[in-house]
This record gives C-alpha cells, sequence and structure tokens, in this order.
C-alpha cells in the first residue's frame, strides 16, 4: 500500500486514535486482522495489538473467525442503535412521518438496518381500528421486510451472503422468500424498481410498501414506508402509494441534510 493510500489515525490523546481506529474498523463490510489494519493505517503492529486489546476488553470490539480477526462489538453497536433512535432530528422526522399517516390514514414507520435486521426507528400509527403493532426499537428480519430488501439490495451478492449465511432464511408465514435463488431475484426486481414489498411475507394479513431516504448518491441506510392490512388495503391499492411515500422520503433526505452541517450557509 503506498503512503497515499495510508488511512491516519490523528488524534491528541490515546482516546482520540482509539476513536480513530474504530472509524477505520466500522466503515469495513468485512472482518478485520491485525496485519491489514497495520497496512491500512501504517501504525507499528505493537501499538495496533494494544489498541485492538483495549477496545475489545471495552466491549467495542469481539474477535471472531479463528480468533485472529476483529469486528464491531456488541457494546459499540448498542451506542450506533440509541444514537439512530435518539436523534436530535427526531422531531423533525417524526412530524413528516405523522403528516404522511394523516394523508394516507395507515401506519407508517422509518427504519434502519442493524445485523442482519431491520430496525423501527419512528413509527406513527394509523387510527383505523384493524392495524398491527411495532413500536419504535422493534426488529423485524431483513430477508422478509421491504426496508430490509432495500438495504440488502444496496450491498454486493458477497456482501448479502457474509451477512445472510449465519442469519437462517426462516419462514414465518406461506409467503416467506427462504429460497436463496429466489430472494436474489426479488433483490434484483427491488434494485430495478427502487421500491420493495413485503406481500405477507412477515405476518400473515399484513402488507407493506418501502423506499429508501435518498443519501446523495451514496448508501442509505435510513428507509420510510407505510405497512396495512391487506383486508383494508390490497397490493394493487398499495403500490398506488409511491408517490407520497417518495415525497416524504425527500422531506426526510432533506432534514437530514440541514442536520448534517451541509445545508448551511458557506458565508
Amino acid at each position: 500500500m503506498s503512503t497515499s493510500e495510508v488511512t491516519r489515525i490523528d488524534g491528541d490523546t490515546p482516546t482520540l486514535r482509539l476513536f480513530g481506529l474504530l472509524e477505520v474498523i466500522a466503515q469495513k463490510d468485512q472482518f478485520v486482522s491485525l496485519q491489514g489494519l497495520v497496512e491500512d493505517t501504517g501504525l507499528p503492529k505493537p501499538t495496533l495489538h494494544r489498541m485492538l486489546q483495549q477496545l475489545e476488553s471495552a466491549g467495542m470490539l469481539q474477535r471472531d473467525g479463528d480468533g485472529r480477526q476483529y469486528s464491531t462489538g456488541l457494546r459499540l453497536r448498542q451506542l450506533a442503535e440509541t444514537l439512530l433512535l435518539n436523534n436530535t432530528v427526531h422531531g423533525a422526522r417524526h412530524a413528516v412521518l405523522r403528516r404522511l399517516v394523516d394523508e394516507i390514514g395507515e401506519s407508517c414507520n422509518i427504519t434502519a438496518l442493524s445485523g442482519a435486521e431491520v430496525l423501527y426507528l419512528d413509527r406513527v400509527e394509523t387510527p383505523a381500528p384493524l392495524r398491527f403493532y411495532l413500536h419504535p426499537g422493534s426488529r423485524v428480519p431483513a430477508h422478509c421486510s421491504a426496508s430490509g430488501k432495500l438495504f440488502l439490495a444496496q450491498m454486493s451478492s458477497s456482501q448479502r451472503r457474509r451477512l445472510l449465511e449465519h442469519s437462517p432464511l426462516e419462514k414465518y408465514t406461506e409467503k416467506t422468500i427462504v429460497d436463496p435463488v429466489a430472494l436474489e431475484a426479488e433483490i434484483e426486481r427491488v434494485r430495478r424498481d427502487g421500491y420493495a414489498v413485503d406481500n405477507e411475507e412477515f405476518l400473515p394479513g399484513l402488507v407493506c410498501l418501502a423506499v429508501l431516504v435518498p443519501r446523495g448518491g451514496g448508501r442509505s441506510n435510513s428507509a420510510v414506508a407505510v405497512q396495512a392490512p391487506v383486508i383494508r388495503l390490497p397490493l394493487a391499492k398499495l403500490l398506488d402509494l409511491l408517490p407520497k411515500l417518495r415525497r416524504a422520503a425527500s422531506a426526510l433526505e432533506q432534514i437530514e441534510f440541514e442536520a448534517s452541517g451541509d445545508g448551511r450557509d458557506s458565508a
């Protein structure tokens, strides 16, 4: 690796340098080894070994594979999920979600990918008497949820295989797609169409339509979805809601853009 390709681990204190190393590891979509990190960062092997031990003892990293590889630890993942659930832009996002529910009359939610599951960041229920209760913090398997299919569709086939191979494709209903070949075909359709549906694949009688919240051309870890009983909203009518769902996704994109600081005036 050339010097220009080395990722610098900067920081005025040991703690900041540990955070820098965590950032490098969190960007990887596979296990990392000590030697690989030496090549990525240019840091001495003894220094990196000591840093990895500190992060592992704190629960921020864990050993995987043959014990010589590392991945993000439970404590770090929980921290990331807590930040997503309690983000300072929650109020603005919730308002968008509430307007969407008022407009279409069905329950809507905002989700993110967490491991091989979809995490509900926010949700507004329909006032209609027949509903399915799924509160913020709920998790559903990625392979049988509309949002999950969107997140999977952004990955390469090898990334999907690596993510799902340790999480068997459980059959929740008669319509759950558990055949890997059929799932790949479904994900290809999602990638082509730009939206995903859950056609009673997680819960009998529940249908769902989801679109990604755009992220400046990059990979998005946010989706907005509508869920409804199929008896009230058949799949054909559900697809009619795509324009409204996409408008909500654009509004959420603008909120995230402004919260990131990119929307500030340059003056």
